[in-house]
């Protein structure tokens, strides 16, 4: 059935390309919102635009910046040059993408005010195209992250002058090719026109239903641990595990009179077991956390921050010194996800025996996310996904990166981190943000993939993303299970 549906929205010149080849069905706990790798920022959406765009540049294993589209030289500290590799790549209208469409991916992005990235490139004096394959950037002041930003999709000149809807209509030169979005989205691999279909299915249950009874072919996290050792005892299922590196955290609103007392953001941090919840409703391999780059980061010594552990007695104490009325009362807002409800209904009753009395709001992912970037919450829960340089912690923390200039959700303020951000003292600003708490910090969260044992090449990542759907494959091993 859901072949024949792909076929039906096809163009019909796509459609001989694809008619024999079975879709790989891809279960999601929430769909992505934008497809317009300017806007995007919801981990789903920037999942999806890895696949169907390309960038100037990528990261290695250790979170280095390396050639994806072009190499790059620094001509000076204001000035670099990057060539693009030959052949050019091309977009799914089979348009060429050359210098020309990088030029204008950037300008854009300097014209969009309202782009939550077009803060990132502020630092660009201008741009000037060579030739087809050549492009240089100049900057106002030197940046030695700079080319390390150069991670948005390239678009197609051409529709970005026509004001294309990208964030329903994506056209660009990754791996795949978009197909259709309606209440399913459809991609199209471009070497072997392999179709890719995501379904939502926000209960996990019946995620893994739906897996088992060979109607999806793949889950990948947002499972509590039983579904997923479930899974791993069913003999038709494979279950991967890795390390994640993707960072949870609770959100505070730094405007609120409450949590802008020290004592109250320390007395939250002391209220949450996380080694408890790691232990009993967390995936294998979630680590605690203490900032939001892992340990492992080339930039980072936070590995000697520990922790904060559960000490409700101390902080009731720091509750009662800061002169907060016990119960402290707060709200606190998260998606309707099963898991994430789950999590904030055990962290409700830890805090409890610190003094606090925590209300729980869940609301619809897009509801949810939307009040989240206006600024409408108390407490919020939310995991920064993909992470790779450490210019997050000014983008999240720095005060002159609120919203829509940054991340800087809870607007906090700290000249003296400010400070050291402005100097690149990576170090130090973790450690000031450790004592500080403009987030509470919870855990780096394990990474998983569930798949039907025909299904090869496909592996989960530290942080989540969906690379290996341009090498998955499907095994010519006949399905007994029922579709």
């Amino acid at each position: 059935m859901l072949s024949l549906l792909f076929l039906s929205a096809c163009p019909q010149s796509e459609v001989s390309q694809v008619e024999s080849v079975k879709p790989i069905r891809f279960a999601l706990a929430q769909m992505p919102l934008n497809l317009d790798p300017r806007y995007a920022t919801d981990a789903a959406s920037e999942r999806v635009n890895r696949l169907l765009y390309q960038s100037l540049v990528d990261f290695d294993t250790h979170a280095k910046p390396v050639s994806s589209l072009a190499t790059w030289q620094m001509l000076n500290p204001l000035h670099y040059q990057f060539i693009l590799k030959q052949p050019l790549a091309e977009f799914q209208s089979r348009q060429t993408l050359n210098a020309e469409d990088v030029k204008a991916t950037y300008d854009s992005l300097l014209s969009l005010k309202d782009a939550p990235q077009a803060a990132e490139f502020t630092n660009i004096a201008s741009i000037k195209v060579m030739n087809p394959y050549v492009l240089e950037f100049r900057l106002k002041q030197p940046d030695p992250h700079f080319v390390s930003k150069l991670i948005i999709g390239i678009l197609p000149k051409r529709l970005i002058q026509q004001q294309h809807d990208f964030a329903h209509q994506p056209v660009g030169s990754g791996a795949f090719s978009f197909v259709r979005w309606d209440k399913q989205l459809v991609l199209s691999r471009k070497r072997d026109a392999q179709p890719v279909i995501f379904t939502e299915v926000k209960d996990p249950i019946v995620r893994v239903l739906k897996l088992i009874r060979g109607e999806v072919d793949l889950l990948q996290g947002d499972l509590p641990p039983e579904l997923v050792k479930y899974l791993q005892q069913q003999t038709e299922i494979s279950v991967q595990t890795v390390q994640g590196t993707n960072f949870s955290y609770l959100g505070l609103n730094m405007q609120d009179p409450l949590l802008k007392q020290i004592k109250v953001r320390q007395a939250l941090a002391y209220s949450i077991d996380r080694a408890a919840i790691i232990e009993k409703v967390m995936v294998k391999d979630t680590r605690a956390a203490s900032s939001i780059l892992a340990p492992e980061h080339y930039t980072n010594r936070s590995a000697l921050l520990s922790a904060y552990e559960y000490q409700p007695e101390l902080a009731k104490r720091l509750l009662i010194e800061a002169g907060v009325n016990l119960p402290l009362k707060l709200v606190y807002k998260t998606s309707t996800d099963a898991q994430r409800v789950r999590l904030a209904t055990i962290m409700q009753s830890q805090m409890a025996k610190a003094g606090i009395d925590l209300e729980i709001r869940s609301l619809d992912w897009g509801t949810f996310f939307e009040e989240i970037k206006k600024g409408n919450f108390q407490l919020y829960g939310l995991t920064w996904v993909g992470i790779k340089t450490p210019e997050i912690y000014t983008k999240a923390f720095g005060s002159q990166f609120t919203p829509p200039k940054g991340f800087n959700r809870g607007h906090y303020t700290d000249t003296q981190l400010d400070a050291l951000l402005a100097n690149e003292d990576w170090p130090a600003a973790t450690k000031r943000i450790h004592q500080q708490l403009p987030y509470i910090p919870l855990w780096y969260e394990g990474q998983f993939a569930a798949f039907h044992q025909n299904i090869r090449h496909y592996s989960p990542k530290p942080d989540g993303n969906w690379d290996d759907l341009a090498t998955i494959t499907r095994s010519a091993t006949i399905n007994t299970y029922a579709h």
